[in-house]
């Protein structure tokens, strides 16, 4: 199996009890996950995308987790800030208007 060049993790907020509670979902990350799919099949990008439990970063959802680079983004509410995350990503560099650490 060849590696995928990046990992987008989506939060999707479930917690141990398998319910969807925070802020991610409740905020819409689960509709951004396949415009994040489709935005990057159609750049020609080399992604996995994947959802995870909940990050413990509600205050700041939706959340989004980029590796290798270990970019963590947060409230990436619209399709917009997708794409400037994607571009950003493209380019090699962080998206600074959402990131909350590297």
């Amino acid at each position: 199996m060849k590696k995928p060049s990046y990992h987008i993790l989506v939060c999707n907020s479930f917690r141990m009890a398998g319910d969807a509670q925070g802020a991610c979902t409740k905020k819409g990350a689960p509709t951004l996950l396949q415009y994040i799919m489709d935005e990057c099949n159609d750049r020609g990008m080399d992604v996995a995308v994947s959802t995870t439990g909940c990050l413990n970063l509600c205050s700041q959802g939706p959340v989004i987790v980029i590796h290798p680079n270990n970019f963590w983004y947060g409230c990436v509410e619209t399709e917009e800030a997708i794409d400037e995350i994607l571009d950003a990503l493209e380019e090699g560099e962080p998206c600074e208007k959402y990131l909350i650490s590297e």
